[in-house]
């Protein structure tokens, strides 16, 4: 199985791992009553399992990983892009998860994080303070602040190079435009129970 394979090459998880991570995408599929549910998941499905199983509330970012699993594109979260997925959101290397926050952030894929672009991700992702006049000027300050300290080029930009080369300086600023990776807590819950669990099936 290729997926089975990708994911041994990576070290990622182990193939009795990879067998829980099938058998609980078979059995949220069986679950379903989604017309997808032959072939995989759906937006909303994945939504649901986004939120139950690592506490993900953000409509925007649960739909970029949603678009970031999809590797084919055909709105549908297929087995093997489940399973490769999920190598890369529960453990991925650094080098795998700045590629994928990357991937989160550029929303309109076209290689960059533009300032619009943070200015959206953050503003959808701070809380709002009912006492701020204007919320968006503090939103503003942060995307300059995020450009002086990333923007190894000075285009106004993010490449994948600036981006890269900020978080490798600063791991913390992988996450910089919003949570896209489970914390740590939720991720060891998951791997307990799928990994444990589902063996016990």
């Amino acid at each position: 199985m290729r997926y089975v394979f990708a994911c041994f090459l990576t070290g990622q998880v182990n193939k009795s791992e990879v067998e829980c991570l099938i058998k609980l995408f078979n059995t949220l599929v069986a679950e379903s009553s989604n017309r997808f549910a032959a072939v995989g998941f759906d937006r909303n499905m994945f939504r649901d399992t986004l939120h139950s199983a690592f506490g993900m509330t953000d409509d925007m970012i649960m739909d970029r990983v949603f678009r970031t699993f999809d590797r084919d594109n055909d709105s549908c979260i297929s087995v093997v892009e489940w399973v490769e997925g999920l190598s890369v959101f529960l453990r991925g290397t650094l080098e795998e998860k700045i590629k994928y926050c990357f991937e989160i952030y550029d929303l309109n894929g076209d290689g960059y994080i533009s300032r619009e672009e943070m200015f959206q991700m953050l503003k959808n992702s701070l809380l709002k303070q009912p006492s701020e006049e204007d919320p968006d000027e503090g939103i503003k300050d942060l995307v300059d602040i995020a450009l002086k300290k990333m923007d190894y080029d000075h285009d106004g930009k993010l490449s994948f190079m600036d981006f890269e080369k900020a978080v490798r300086d600063e791991n913390l600023l992988l996450e910089a435009f919003g949570p896209c990776l489970p914390d740590i807590k939720s991720s060891m819950a998951f791997e307990q129970k799928t990994f444990r669990e589902t063996r016990k099936l």
